[in-house]
């Protein structure tokens, strides 16, 4: 079973699934500020953290499965989910999949869009060095995921977020790149989950098409967006702001489409 950690005793179980070379380690800012109405299921996702390598490739409904494992045992019944960059791609796969079992969806700094053929290709030119050189690799990219302006007070995070993913299993970051690629599109599942959706999404986030996506939502009542002034990584860029909307959207009511 993959490695889950919780916290709180909250009536509200809300489910974190972090992102590609994270593990459950990077909720810790936004946990602070979370409301203590939550019990919090922080778990690692195959090849992530302490959770072992399924498979050669960690498709988004392997990982929606496995992530279900984990809530059977735990008895959530009807819980919150929130996903974080790819873990937001395993919740739309969980949601397809196991729809009576959410109360709320939430992309974070993720997307419901596949990858195009040019994304696609970027990352299979990246199993090589990934393989051969996956020090440079965490060197290059994890940088380029926090906000531009902000990277001098952003450094202890951009450390941090390096140090994370230098402790992931180079077979389960490759595996998860090949589950990436093969992620198919959900606008269906935005149109018809019956569920609140929540986005939240970075005006700096170059990991994720934000304009595109947040102009392309559904006009339907449940799905809120929110845009803020930040990178990918809300969880360590904008905690506060993050969890605000996390304790408010899931627990009361906002007007939809807020920019901070």
């Amino acid at each position: 079973m993959l490695n889950y950690e919780t916290s709180g005793k909250g009536k509200e179980n809300l489910v974190l699934l972090h992102g590609f070379m994270e593990n459950l380690m990077i909720w810790e800012d936004l946990e602070k500020h979370l409301s203590p109405d939550f019990t919090l299921i922080k778990i690692d996702l195959p090849g992530h953290g302490l959770s072992k390598i399924y498979s050669e490739t960690h498709t988004m409904e392997l990982i929606a499965e496995e992530v279900k494992k984990v809530t059977d045992k735990l008895k959530l019944g009807k819980f919150h989910l929130l996903g974080h960059s790819m873990g937001g791609y395993a919740s739309l796969a969980f949601a397809e999949k196991f729809p009576e079992v959410l109360k709320s969806l939430t992309l974070f700094f993720s997307s419901y869009f596949a990858d195009d053929e040019e994304k696609k290709e970027q990352r299979r030119k990246s199993f090589r060095i990934i393989r051969e050189a996956y020090p440079n690799y965490v060197k290059a990219g994890i940088p380029n995921l926090f906000n531009e302006n902000e990277k001098d007070i952003l450094e202890g995070k951009i450390e941090l977020a390096k140090e994370i993913a230098l402790s992931t299993k180079t077979e389960g970051v490759l595996a998860a790149v090949k589950g990436m690629i093969e992620r198919t599109d959900k606008m269906s599942l935005m149109k018809n989950f019956e569920g609140k959706i929540v986005v939240i999404a970075g005006k700096h986030d170059n990991a994720v098409k934000t304009d595109i996506m947040i102009k392309n939502l559904p006009d339907r009542t449940n799905i809120k967006s929110y845009l803020l002034d930040c990178g990918h990584n809300g969880h360590w860029e904008k905690p506060e702001v993050c969890a605000a909307i996390i304790n408010t959207e899931l627990l009361h009511n906002l007007p939809k489409n807020l920019v901070f």
